[in-house]
């Protein structure tokens, strides 16, 4: 069955706007989109945040997740308005699992070392982290408006763990970015692997959708068909 609706999780240190490219062509096919603005102050308040989004639309609903976004969809994707998933270089946890715990499976990505603590238990990351590790295939203005509207995300939301994987009952694409610095490519293809996800992988950065905007909205055109 074709879905009506797609919802759009942003990740960490972003909002919605991370989907400013996508949400054009999607419109345009006729699907209802809402791109989520999560607090990233908790894993159950963002996890909330997609909730509420899910109870207003019109199923069948496509949840497509970037980053730690991931996780997210992870979570509240067994809503049996459900019918795809889709994740765009994004964080994909088991049960038990959290977006903190599977960056600590592989070596440290060149981004990591860019994140930088407060006193409050949030993380913000540097302009080299954004212009170099985050984003360092985006035009330099673009990279401008990213460190100077980016969220500062709380450490609790990248440690929630997932209970029951929404991926394990709906079936799932991957978009697996080559050239990520955020999350290790070795990583994504672990995930996407034992999700048996349709991948496509693609030579961008973390922010794929927005630097492959198109090759980003085929594959969410791709879980709305099913095919």
């Amino acid at each position: 069955m074709t879905a009506k609706s797609v919802i759009l999780a942003h990740g960490a240190w972003a909002d919605g706007s991370s989907w400013s490219k996508v949400i054009p062509h999607l419109t345009s096919q006729g699907l209802a989109v809402t791109a989520i603005q999560m607090p990233l102050t908790s894993f159950d308040g963002d996890v909330a945040t997609l909730r509420r989004a899910l109870a207003l639309a019109e199923g069948p609903v496509v949840l497509a997740g970037h980053s730690y976004g991931g996780a997210v969809i992870t979570e509240a994707g067994r809503d049996d308005k459900v019918s795809a998933l889709v994740y765009v270089a994004a964080f994909a946890p088991d049960a038990g699992e959290s977006a903190a715990t599977l960056g600590q499976t592989v070596e440290p990505p060149p981004m990591a070392a860019e994140v930088r603590p407060d006193a409050e238990g949030f993380k913000k990351l540097t302009e080299t982290g954004i212009r170099e590790h985050f984003a360092q295939d985006l035009s330099d203005i673009e990279k401008t408006v990213l460190f100077a509207t980016q969220a500062p995300t709380a450490v609790a939301s990248l440690a929630g763990a997932v209970s029951e994987p929404a991926w394990r009952s709906r079936p799932s694409w991957y978009l697996l970015a080559t050239e990520d610095h955020a999350i290790a490519p070795e990583l994504q293809r672990i995930m996407s692997g034992r999700m048996l996800a349709k991948i496509t992988e693609v030579a961008s950065s973390h922010v794929a959708m927005l630097s492959h905007p198109d090759v980003a909205t085929r594959l969410i055109l791709d879980a709305v068909h099913g095919a």
